[in-house]
């Protein structure tokens, strides 16, 4: 696994005390973004579809370490839009290593090598850079040409200066297994910490609809990648029972309250990926007035295709906790490659007339939550 053993403990322990208090539902990695903006516009992106009022909109520096405060999640992700473009991020990021939070920057990496002095090296601070495979690939994804160059000597450029570097990589129709294997080959010889990867999901808002996976596609997809891996010791930034589940291993609900978001709008219900479900106006009133059981696979037609890390992981993690010895078996051996897939769960909902679903039955779920940077 590629995160290091400090952080793997702090969480750890930190998971730990939620479930010797009896807390069924806690945030373990906070969604932080605190801008919408961004310098690409990407197919698949849903976060950049807004008038000029809405992008131009900044949580601050005050905002964002009253966000951290409040939900106190031992993680600190900083998504966007692209945050470097935010002039107080080096603030923030500070603010968020100070408490002692492990802040993973998310950032498209085109203005990285000139802001990098803003930031000091630290175990708590990685750079997450997105990267979608190679570089027809990636820059296909991000619809210019030219920076998957780029990114790839500022993730030679940060890695000099000793930061720690993770590549998120997203995963779209088109996609060749062996591609990706060789992507992820490459990936490893940079040298990153490790490699975040997840089937993309299909933003309402997103300029073209006609390049994300469905859910079959993406367990037959990974499976045949995991089969290209077998030896190959790729480091991937998350647990050993989310790459199952990508696989179609385990048959996995959603917990959605894992990774809170706090945007310019509010706190965002129910996730990260979600538009149009409504704000809250602070965490404690998004934890007791969301309803967590309307959403998830055979919840809602929203979530049908959704296998993302923000959604799955947590979910993945606290398994691993429950039941560490499978864990342990799979992170050995390797995520199942053969033999038939798991049934997904069944669907709960009718629908009315303007498309609003209604849960027909209840679907228990024990699941916890936890994150994609822990195990």
């Amino acid at each position: 696994m590629g995160v290091p053993l400090i952080q793997q403990y702090r969480v750890g322990r930190y998971i730990l005390w939620q479930k010797l208090r009896g807390v069924e539902r806690y945030p373990l990695v906070l969604m932080l973004e605190p801008l919408f903006r961004c310098n690409l516009a990407c197919a698949g992106c849903g976060k950049i579809d807004y008038p000029d009022e809405i992008l131009n909109k900044r949580l601050s520096y005050e905002e964002c370490m009253d966000a951290v405060d409040e939900c106190g999640a031992p993680i600190v992700s900083i998504p966007g839009g692209e945050p470097l473009i935010h002039k107080e991020m080096p603030q923030i990021v500070e603010g968020c290593i100070k408490r002692k939070k492990f802040v993973y920057l998310c950032t498209n990496a085109l203005l990285l090598e000139k802001r990098i002095d803003d930031y000091r090296p630290s175990p708590y601070l990685t750079f997450s850079i997105h990267l979608d495979g190679n570089r027809e690939r990636h820059d296909a994804s991000v619809c210019r040409e030219g920076v998957f160059d780029k990114v790839v000597e500022t993730i030679k450029l940060a890695r000099k200066k000793g930061f720690r570097v993770t590549i998120n990589c997203t995963l779209f129709q088109g996609e060749q297994a062996n591609e990706v294997a060789d992507f992820l080959d490459f990936a490893m010889e940079l040298g990153v910490e490790g490699v975040t990867i997840s089937p993309g999901y299909s933003y309402e808002r997103a300029p073209k609809q006609d390049v994300f996976l469905k859910r079959r596609t993406s367990h037959q997809l990974f499976r045949e990648i995991f089969k290209l891996g077998k030896g190959q010791r790729w480091r991937f930034n998350q647990s050993s029972l989310y790459l199952d589940y990508l696989a179609g291993n385990q048959a996995y609900q959603c917990t959605p309250w894992g990774n809170p978001t706090r945007n310019v709008f509010g706190w965002q219900k129910p996730c990260y990926l979600l538009v149009g479900e409504g704000y809250a106006p602070t965490f404690k009133k998004l934890m007791e007035e969301t309803h967590w059981e309307n959403y998830g696979t055979g919840r809602n037609p929203k979530c049908a295709d959704c296998m993302v890390h923000c959604g799955y992981e947590p979910t993945a993690v606290n398994d691993t906790f429950t039941n560490p010895l499978k864990a342990l078996w799979v992170a050995v051996r390797g995520p199942r490659t053969e033999g038939p897939l798991v049934p997904e769960p069944p669907v709960v909902y009718d629908e009315r007339p303007v498309g609003i679903p209604i849960l027909v039955a209840a679907h228990k779920s024990s699941e916890t939550c936890t994150s994609q940077q822990v195990a």
